[in-house]
């Protein structure tokens, strides 16, 4: 838009020929011979302003109704399941608070939606790829807080034989005791990327977490440094006494991305990113 278009800024249309004599313009009334007085700049920037305002308000309220329809649309409600079961969620504030609660330093009290399910999975993938899981006193705990009971039973046997075995833990670097070697840290963490869920039945839920783990030791001379792998674990969820349980799984690897050209960070900085970084509550 030209401020010349409405005659304020552009050439001045009134003004007569260049005559070399004085001219008298008089108070606009019908009978001046120059014709009406020229109007005032500031109406017509103001009229400029106001018009320039309401296409700003337009915008932004376009932009706004875009949005809202952007993720009100393809998120669902607490006790709503995506139309489009196929199609993955993008993960966005549903007003429903993730959890209510901890077991066992787990988060617990997932609400009994599709979205509780996978904020279940996905904690519970965390809690059974943690170094805890290699203490005997701690992987009790968390089987108990994560399986059903029926299911805890025979999981707590079964990872007592393979986190006692002095083979696999000898592979790992371990000590056979299951003890960190002196100035070496133990790293064994899980970071979900996403879930999805399979199959949804109110009480029942199959969900798919792909995630990724760095674990080895770091120090100096480990023989075992910290890795990165990726996997996929579907898990078979039962709601029990008002929380999601895990009734059983099965994993498989991959898919793995292509890796970075990072440099490896040094054994030192390794042992202080994952002894000062802390881990999160996963929720959807």
């Amino acid at each position: 838009m030209s401020l010349s278009d409405d005659g304020g800024y552009g050439g001045d249309s009134h003004r007569g020929p260049e005559t070399g004599q004085t001219r008298t313009r008089l108070p606009d009334n019908d009978g001046d011979i120059y014709g009406p007085g020229r109007r005032s700049r500031t109406g017509l920037s103001s009229r400029n302003l106001v018009t320039i305002v309401g296409v700003i308000v337009l915008l932004l309220a376009a932009i706004a109704f875009a949005n809202r329809g952007g993720s009100g649309n393809s998120e669902t409600t607490a006790n709503d399941s995506p139309k489009d079961p196929g199609h993955t969620q993008p993960t966005a504030p549903t007003g429903t608070k993730a959890v209510d609660g901890k077991t066992g330093g787990i988060a617990s009290g997932f609400a009994k939606t599709e979205q509780g399910a996978q904020s279940a999975a996905a904690n519970y993938v965390v809690a059974l790829s943690s170094s805890a899981m290699y203490k005997s006193d701690e992987r009790d705990t968390i089987v108990d807080a994560v399986y059903t009971s029926s299911a805890a039973a025979a999981r707590k046997e079964s990872l007592r034989k393979v986190y006692t075995d002095p083979k696999f833990l000898g592979r790992v670097g371990l000590k056979p005791d299951g003890s960190t070697p002196g100035g070496m840290t133990f790293v064994s963490r899980a970071n979900p990327v996403g879930t999805k869920t399979e199959k949804f039945e109110g009480t029942t839920a199959t969900v798919a977490v792909w995630y990724s783990t760095l674990f080895g030791l770091a120090g100096t001379g480990s023989q075992n440094p910290v890795a990165e792998s990726w996997y996929t674990s579907t898990m078979q969820l039962q709601w029990v006494s008002g929380d999601w349980k895990v009734a059983g799984f099965t994993q498989k690897a991959g898919p793995a991305p292509i890796g970075g050209d990072q440099a490896a960070a040094t054994a030192k900085d390794m042992s202080k990113a994952v002894q000062g970084f802390g881990g999160f509550t996963y929720a959807r």
